[in-house]
This record gives C-alpha cells, sequence and structure tokens, in this order.
C-alpha cells in the first residue's frame, strides 16, 4: 500500500490536467469553426480551431498519416508507461510528483484526441504580429510546465539528497 501513496500526487495532478485540457478542447470545437482565430490580446494571443496530425509543433504533420498516426500513439504509450515506472522507483520529494503527474495528464489529453480523432486539437495561438509559435493546447502547457519542474527537481532535490548521503 505504502507504494500506492507515491502516485496521489501525479494521479491528480494528471487527472486535473486531463479533465481542463478535454473540457477546453471541446469548448473551441464547438464555439470555433475549424481555422476561425479569435484575438484575445491583439498582435501577440489568439484562440484559433486548428487539426495537428503531426506530433508537437506540428512535427511529422506531412507524411502519410497511415504510419504516423500509429508511431506518435505508440509512442506516448510508451512515455506514459515510463512515466508511471519513474513514478513508483521515485524516492517522494520536491517537485518531480507533480511535474511527472502534469507530463501524464498531458500525454493522456493528447492521446484521447488522437484515439478520437486521429489529430490533437490545439488552439493556443501565441505570436508577435506575423511571428508566430505553433499553435498549442492546454495539454501541451502541462507537458511543458511538468518538464520545468522536473529540471528544478534534478537541479535543487537531487543535490538536497546528494548532500544528506555525502559524508563528505
Amino acid at each position: 500500500m505504502h507504494g500506492l501513496r507515491k502516485f496521489a500526487v501525479p494521479a491528480l495532478a494528471a487527472g486535473g490536467l486531463t479533465l481542463a485540457d478535454q473540457i477546453s478542447k471541446a469548448w473551441v470545437v464547438s464555439c470555433f469553426d475549424l481555422h476561425e482565430a479569435r484575438a484575445v490580446l491583439t498582435n501577440f494571443l489568439h484562440i484559433v480551431h486548428v487539426r495537428n496530425t503531426g506530433a508537437a509543433f506540428g512535427l511529422l504533420s506531412r507524411p502519410n498519416p497511415k504510419w504516423v498516426h500509429p508511431l506518435l500513439v505508440a509512442a506516448t504509450v510508451f512515455a506514459m508507461v515510463a512515466i508511471l515506472a519513474y513514478i513508483y522507483f521515485l524516492p517522494r520529494r520536491g517537485p518531480a510528483p507533480f511535474g511527472l503527474g502534469l507530463i501524464l495528464g498531458g500525454a493522456i489529453g493528447n492521446l484521447i484526441d488522437r484515439a478520437r480523432f486521429g489529430y490533437v486539437v490545439d488552439f493556443i495561438d501565441v505570436h508577435w504580429h506575423h511571428h508566430h509559435w505553433p499553435a498549442f493546447n492546454v495539454a501541451d502547457v502541462g507537458i511543458t510546465v511538468g518538464v520545468f519542474l522536473l529540471i528544478l527537481d534534478m537541479l535543487y532535490w537531487s543535490k538536497e539528497d546528494a548532500n544528506k548521503t555525502d559524508p563528505a
């Protein structure tokens, strides 16, 4: 039972992010036509309904979807299994459990889209005038924040653990 407690924080983070991601995507799909954009902050932020058939930032969106789609689904499932294994073997410390939960929730959110539609719904368009960052979604934000938290964990909390075990 002790090992299952390690999953409490990651499971809550993953569940919350997955829910927020799916609700936001359902809102965009129901309220926006495909490629319709609405300004939130002129020349900086728009909400736009786009479909990403590829990976992050639209990578692999041009090749044959007959092999890209199964490849991306398999890669996502593999990553999710690796995250769950890492959570199981990770000491409960620092922001890592929450970060891993966000990454897992982001992966689940995008996997749901890919399984349901064959593409991922993206809608956050950050840009400076005509210079656009590729559109993304709430799941992608969660994955990015999760990675940032893991980096912080490695930089700060792993050093703290090493200092506790280092007799010098």
